[in-house]
């Protein structure tokens, strides 16, 4: 039985002159390889073929991609503009290749199916797996019925980002190099704040453009996620985000790896400490993030039991 990696690699070697979304692909491994389709299907979860293409689709992305140009210098992705695109690179870059064959063999876990009807809540974890395995961010789910609310009522309105983040810059830095930094008080780190919401429309627009603006001030990057938005309100929101450097990031819930960052967030040089000392002070999920980002200053470990839920 192939695997996902394998699945990636020779439908792209078979089709050397086309290009593919995470989609496409989960379409043509339907066609490809029925005996491993078939066997996906006694899954309760994927009733319908519909179910069956986002489930696979979701699978492609992520750490089976990195896993697949490790294995194979031929497999290419172009990433801007999104949706992210697959297809079979002629001339590589050999000295990239690495192959491992515990990779090609690695046992098959399902990405959860998520349910046509969504709520924010149910948002944040498909967030999270989405920045975690693509964009390869730690991060934290920060929840508001935490904070101390020692400030009133109302007091921390738009205070509380819905996902903060963490992205290490110096992995594969030499320990030297990493060492010198960390002992000149540098940071080694940017950090991501992300306020989640279902559906962007003229409406609410303006309303959830600031309440990320609050939320995220804060941060290195700042980002105002949506599963989607009324064709209306891009103009809007690209003039907003030239104002005030937040970014747009679509979620896409029926094929995750789909998702693309609509409008990039402009990169703050520095935290606003104040300002993260304000949240640190009410919220117990908070201040557990910057305890974590702390540690990972200090040592250049990341405890991988604390991050990513």
């Amino acid at each position: 039985m192939a695997t996902r990696v394998e699945m990636i690699i020779e439908t792209l070697k078979a089709n050397p002159e086309s290009k593919f979304t995470a989609r496409d692909l989960a379409k043509e491994f339907m066609v490809r390889y029925p005996d491993e389709i078939a066997e996906k299907q006694t899954n309760p979860r994927y009733d319908t073929e519909e179910k069956l293409i986002a489930q696979l689709a979701a699978e492609v992305g992520g750490q089976r991609t990195k896993a697949a140009q490790r294995a194979c210098a031929n497999v290419a992705t172009r990433d801007k503009p999104r949706p992210r695109i697959y297809y079979w690179e002629a001339n590589p870059d050999f000295s990239a290749l690495d192959v491992s064959h515990e990779e090609l063999d690695e046992p098959e876990v399902d990405t959860p199916l998520v349910s046509q009807s969504l709520s924010e809540h149910d948002l944040y974890p498909m967030l999270i797996e989405y920045l975690s395995k693509d964009l390869g961010l730690s991060c934290l789910r920060i929840d508001e019925r935490k904070s101390k609310n020692s400030h009133g009522n109302g007091g921390n309105h738009w205070l509380h980002p819905d996902i903060v983040a963490l992205e290490p810059l110096d992995q594969g830095w030499d320990e030297i190099v990493r060492s010198c930094v960390r002992s000149g008080n540098h940071s080694s780190v940017r950090l991501w704040s992300f306020e989640v919401k279902k559906h962007l429309t003229k409406g609410n627009v303006r309303k959830y453009f600031f309440q990320a603006v609050s939320n995220s001030s804060w941060a290195n990057f700042g980002y105002l996620v949506a599963t989607g938005l009324n064709s209306d309100v891009e103009g809007e929101l690209q003039m907003l985000a030239s104002l005030h450097g937040i970014g747009v990031l679509l979620l896409d819930t029926d094929s995750l790896f789909d998702s693309q960052i609509l409008i990039p967030a402009k990169e703050r040089t520095s935290v606003d400490w104040q300002s993260a000392n304000r949240i640190v002070a009410e919220n117990s999920d908070f201040h557990h993030y910057i305890e974590q980002v702390g540690i990972y200053n200090q040592t250049g470990r990341l405890i991988k039991s604390a991050w990513n839920k």
